[in-house]
């Protein structure tokens, strides 16, 4: 990995800054993305500190804007000509009740799905200046409980918190499929995968009861650390780059569910998406 440009989404906690700090010290010239100055700063510098390597920045971005998606990506590619790997790993999960940002989206949709979909596309031509680059998107088995309904992408019927992340999670899967098919004869590679349950603080904002099952479960959950080995050995591992359009559990290509595997899903989410961010032209 030794300079090689590596992105990282919500690297400041969780298996997202196990997954920065894993790159770092294998020699990744590391870009953080993240949300919070105050929680990420302190972050960076730990990693630093820990890793003996200064190539580590730090942009701020919050993914239920898509402003701030493009200004962030803009900002990138200002800098970087050629990005090596881009490990989609931000994520969100709403309190019981529905939220809308300011693009008009449900929030856990937009930042969960759409904002993976428009920084990997803004960010095309920089991948495609790697000799191989990796695109990793961190999905989770969450995806197997819910259905794909083009109709009702924001869940404006029958919503929950709990059924907006399962549907995102789902969109993830169907990214991937679509993305991997899209990228064939090219030099990038793209694959998601399930963490596994990781105890982090990551529902500490849902809602009260999914925060209770949550708590009861952590005894058994796994470490960051361990949840974050298979976004490890998508993103830097030589034999994981003949792998494309997987979907992977514990560093193995695992089969999703059956709606993840429909091309025709795929192919309308993709136009879907297409029109909610106003990428027309902009996409691979």
């Amino acid at each position: 990995m030794n300079n090689q440009v590596c992105i990282v989404t919500g690297a400041n906690s969780g298996i997202g800054k196990v997954t920065a700090m894993e790159l770092a010290k294998q020699g990744a010239h590391l870009v953080m993305i993240c949300r919070s100055p105050e929680k990420s700063e302190p972050v960076r510098q730990e990693i630093i500190e820990k890793t003996g390597n200064q190539q580590v920045e730090l942009y701020y971005c919050d993914f239920g804007h898509q402003n701030q998606i493009r200004k962030v990506a803009d900002t990138i590619k200002s800098k970087f000509k050629t990005i090596d790997v881009l490990v989609n790993n931000a994520g969100f999960i709403a309190k019981n009740y529905r939220e809308i940002t300011q693009d008009g989206y449900e929030k856990t949709f937009a930042v969960n799905h759409l904002g993976y979909f428009m920084l990997t596309n803004l960010l095309r031509n920089e991948l495609k200046a790697s000799p191989q680059a990796r695109i990793v998107s961190v999905s989770s088995e969450a995806h197997r409980f819910t259905k794909f309904d083009i109709n009702n992408l924001q869940l404006e019927k029958g919503y929950s918190a709990i059924k907006a992340y399962a549907l995102s999670k789902l969109c993830n899967v169907l990214f991937t499929k679509e993305l991997a098919k899209r990228l064939q004869g090219t030099s990038i590679v793209a694959n998601c995968l399930h963490p596994g349950g990781v105890g982090t603080n990551f529902a500490g904002d849902s809602t009260p009861l999914f925060q209770f099952i949550f708590k009861l479960g952590k005894p058994f959950l796994l470490s960051p650390e361990k949840g974050a080995a298979t976004s490890i050995y998508l993103a830097s591992a030589t034999e994981a780059g003949r792998f494309n359009g997987e979907y992977f559990d514990k560093k193995k290509p695992r089969t999703p569910a059956k709606d993840a595997l429909n091309a025709d899903y795929a192919a309308q989410l993709w136009m879907a998406s297409t029109s909610m961010t106003g990428m027309d032209g902009e996409t691979f």
